[in-house]
């Protein structure tokens, strides 16, 4: 496979054509032909869920820059990202960014941290948000911003930027192997858990008494949480069947209901997690990546290493595990649920489609438009099953120019009830105010995924669009990383 087999999304000179080239890879995506604008956008449409009335449809995902303070609090760069955030125009902040609950759950030296030291700070971020947001919409009725909780797990690296210090929930024989878990470490206690049971509802108090309207309980992207759904393996009341995976869940729940009555709960989850993938070696060379297959697994089935698969074939979808969560979210009174897939750490192209991949990642396997169409099909099918949900979707930025078409039908079909933006929002910050004011699209400022917002901090610098953000353009990282990613050539 040959870096450029797959076409770019700007050589498309219209909608027609771009469809046409759905035809051609046989993805029913729906595009429409015209986007609205004011009232009669369904972009502009309020909705309300667990008692938070949320003014459009146009959403922010969680975008870390990897910019915080060593000590957790938000730096400049961590203040002007959020209040380009606040000045987006969508009226659903998703998180912000991951907020990690303690200093060792952090995957980078500079994640910010909800500490008793760090909450003022932290309230100020999102006072600066809601501020920018008044400057450029006149007002800030039906916004609604959340905080996003996390632990990194086996990902954590909270005291230097290439050093793992990971907790995982169990063994688990790929990853171990992939990211160098030592042999002698074990995995974490019932009684670890337990306490980070406190940490998660001590930070979301933290949260409550900062301002934020709800907080996020991070179940996605091979983090710790996301992890424990699949610990089939896993001996005790954390492993096993799906009651024992969700206790985790259940008990932060039950506990931030006990600690910040009348705060909203969210979980963005990663529906499926899919065989890891590695570049090709019979495709790769040195200096240049090859296109991404998974690892084997044909020693490995029935396949327990994961959530929302098919045991016989994990690098397909299986929602059986899925629907089953919905329930039990149902149980707890959550139904407000932001959707992604797998982890960008061993399957970016399927988290984040893309043409061009992160420095430790892989050449694409598939157009990135396959990847697309997963992310709509699957909250799609959850939207069928669960209409009582409220659902965020995620992979919209590969659409580029055709985003707003895009993410129009997917909003009238009823497929997905809020567009979440992540990447696009680096470089575009005002796309869903110039989409509300049915102003044209700024091409020239799209996201074309050249992946430099997650090569960057891979490689210990701040995240942030290189490419398109002259605040980034011009700083002594954009020379560092240009150093960095000469020996990541694709071809």
């Amino acid at each position: 496979m040959k870096f450029g087999e797959f076409p770019k999304l700007a050589s498309f000179g219209s909608v027609a054509a771009f469809r046409a080239h759905l035809a051609a890879l046989q993805l029913p995506m729906p595009c429409d032909d015209i986007v609205a604008s004011g009232s009669n956008s369904v972009f502009a449409a309020p909705i309300e869920v667990a008692g938070m009335k949320i003014g459009n449809r146009l959403a922010l995902n969680p975008m870390e820059g990897w910019d915080g303070e060593p000590d957790g609090r938000p730096s400049e760069n961590t203040i002007r990202r959020w209040r380009r955030f606040g000045t987006s125009g969508g009226k659903l902040v998703w998180g912000g960014e991951a907020v990690a609950v303690r200093p060792d759950g952090r995957a980078n030296p500079n994640q910010l941290v909800m500490s008793g030291s760090t909450q003022p700070a932290i309230a100020r971020l999102r006072e600066a948000l809601v501020e920018a947001h008044r400057e450029a919409m006149g007002s800030d009725e039906g916004l609604v911003v959340g905080l996003q909780l996390t632990h990194s797990g086996r990902f954590c690296k909270p005291n230097d930027h290439k050093k793992f210090e990971p907790f995982i929930a169990y063994r688990h024989p790929l990853l171990d192997r992939k990211f160098g878990y030592p042999e002698d470490r074990p995995v974490m206690s019932d009684d670890e858990i337990r306490r980070l049971v406190d940490d998660f509802v001590l930070a979301a108090k933290r949260a409550q008494d900062a301002g934020f309207d709800f907080v996020d309980i991070k179940h996605c992207h091979g983090y710790l949480a996301h992890e424990f759904l699949s610990g089939h393996t896993r001996q005790g009341p954390y492993g096993g069947s799906l009651e024992n995976r969700t206790r985790f869940l259940r008990e932060v729940v039950a506990g931030v209901r006990a600690q910040a009555p009348g705060l909203g709960i969210g979980v963005r989850l990663s529906v499926a997690d899919v065989v890891p993938f590695r570049p090709d070696p019979a495709q790769s060379k040195p200096g240049a990546l090859g296109p991404g297959i998974p690892e084997d697994f044909a020693a490995l089935l029935p396949y327990v290493y994961g959530f929302g698969v098919d045991p016989q074939n994990p690098t397909e979808i299986d929602l059986a595990e899925p629907f089953a969560l919905f329930e039990i979210l149902r149980g707890l009174d959550i139904r407000f649920v932001n959707v992604t897939l797998a982890s960008p750490y061993y399957n970016p192209h399927v988290t984040r489609p893309a043409l061009y991949p992160p420095s430790d990642g892989y050449l694409p396997p598939e157009d990135p438009l396959v990847g697309v169409m997963r992310h709509l099909y699957t909250v799609g099918c959850l939207k069928e099953a669960y209409p009582d949900f409220c659902l965020m979707g995620s992979g919209y930025t590969y659409l580029q120019e055709f985003l707003p078409n895009v993410a129009q039908a997917v909003l009238r079909l009823n497929w997905a009830d809020l567009v979440g933006l992540g990447r696009m929002l680096l470089a575009y910050p005002e796309l869903p105010r110039d989409l509300l004011e049915g102003k044209p699209v700024q091409k020239k400022r799209l996201c074309r995924t050249f992946s430099d917002c997650t090569t960057a901090p891979r490689n210990g610098l701040v995240s942030g669009c290189y490419p398109l953000d002259a605040h980034y353009k011009k700083s002594e990282e954009f020379k560092r990383l240009a150093a960095l990613k000469k020996p990541a050539k694709t071809g």
